[in-house]
């Protein structure tokens, strides 16, 4: 900060119209469309209006203080707030909005956040912060600085993170990529269920109702899985849960085995995983349909990129859902899914070809969040460069 900005506490440099604020509850609110604004932005659109004129907010509750969280904002026009922002009216004689909320946002304010329970900024906090105050025109030529630069490091990151979902939607395409559709025309056409392992419950949910309950669940013993194991089109190992020897024993049909194709049917649905081959005695809960496949028809990881990938899967789950794959799947909608199927030799190099494109995704996204992470630094040794006198 340079020798000549003087420096004066928030309070002094604005006024607080927290007294016009109020909160409209969800069923009270009429439908309009004036923005009403929280703690983190606009929440709804509503019919009426509190202040109509620039004003800057800050989060209360319901925020985030740290550095680079925006946690003060720019309203114009016609709005109405409710008790989770502070409303600020700057005094323009001597401090931009734009600086004020450059400045705010360039701090750690959660040095001035107190309540472990509900952490808050309140407005006794808040007016002791201290603000520095270049001269106006100081200040107009930083915030121009800072506005040309963010706009830049906005526009970079908006491309980067169309780049990072672009690749990601080449999986989708990856079929089409890796195959002919001449190829294709000659694989047989079947079904889940006539891929599933010749023997009773191959293709099954988890147990249901008074049948396993949370109070069963102990702290170590036989793994059960659920949604958050295959939530990511992945396997991997969420939140620990586990059930007795003695309870095993009553519910060892729900067992799941290496290689078994796991899919998410309740809560966030058509999430699909591969048992690996290390995984220990465990069960499935109900909110898994567990496959266990006939290897020498079917592959469980073709399986696994077929229902996340292939459009003929996409398309029937789509139609079996009501244009929503998430709202709701079931195990008769699985084993009725058409599966356009290769050879196993073909099935075996497609996966190969598969995992080979998989990893250059992988590659481009750690490069691209890489980049994001590299323009998030940039604009905080701007805002360190601007606040500092360095600029």
């Amino acid at each position: 900060m340079k020798a000549q900005w003087s420096t004066r506490p928030l309070g002094e440099l604005c006024d607080i119209l927290d007294s016009k604020r109020k909160p409209i509850t969800k069923r009270d609110r009429t439908p309009g469309d004036i923005p009403y604004y929280g703690a983190t932005g606009i929440q709804d659109y509503v019919a009426g209006y509190l202040f109509d004129e620039p004003l800057v907010l800050v989060g209360e509750d319901g925020a985030k203080w740290g550095p680079g969280e925006n946690t003060a904002f720019a309203v114009e026009g016609k709005c109405w707030v409710n008790n989770h922002a502070h409303v600020l009216r700057p005094h323009r004689a001597f401090l931009l909005d734009a600086w004020l909320i450059h400045y705010l946002n360039h701090l750690d304010l959660s040095e001035f956040v107190s309540g472990l329970t509900v952490p808050k900024l309140n407005q006794g906090r808040l007016c002791e912060i201290p603000i520095p105050v270049p001269p106006l025109p100081e200040q107009h030529r930083i915030v121009s600085v800072l506005d040309k630069a963010f706009d830049g490091i906005a526009n970079a990151k908006a491309n980067t993170e169309r780049s990072l979902q672009n690749a990601r939607e080449l999986l989708e395409s990856a079929f089409a990529a890796l195959t002919t559709n001449a190829e294709q025309a000659q694989w047989l056409k079947t079904t889940v269920a006539a891929l599933a392992a010749p023997k009773r419950g191959a293709i099954r949910t988890g147990p249901f109702g008074s049948q396993l309950l949370h109070s069963e669940f102990v702290e170590q013993g036989i793994a059960v899985l659920g949604i958050d194991n295959a939530v990511a089109n992945e396997f991997l190992w969420g939140k620990s849960r586990f059930i007795t020897p003695e309870k095993y024993r009553q519910l060892e049909r729900y067992r799941v085995y290496p290689g078994d194709v796991l899919i998410t049917i309740m809560g966030t649905c058509g999430r699909c995983a591969v048992v690996p081959d290390d995984i220990p005695v465990a069960i499935n809960t109900k909110h898994l349909c567990c496959i266990t496949l006939d290897h020498s028809k079917c592959l469980p990881a073709y399986l696994h990129a077929y229902f996340l990938y292939h459009p003929v899967a996409r398309e029937f789950l789509l139609a079996q859902a009501d244009g929503a794959i998430m709202d709701g799947l079931n195990m008769g909608i699985i084993e009725r899914l058409p599966v356009h199927l290769p050879s196993i030799t073909r099935q075996a190099k497609f996966i190969s070809d598969l995992e080979s494109f998989r990893q250059d995704i992988r590659r481009l996204d750690t490069l691209y969040r890489q980049k994001l992470e590299a323009l998030d630094e940039l604009k905080k040794s701007l805002l360190h460069q601007a606040f500092s006198g360095g600029m």
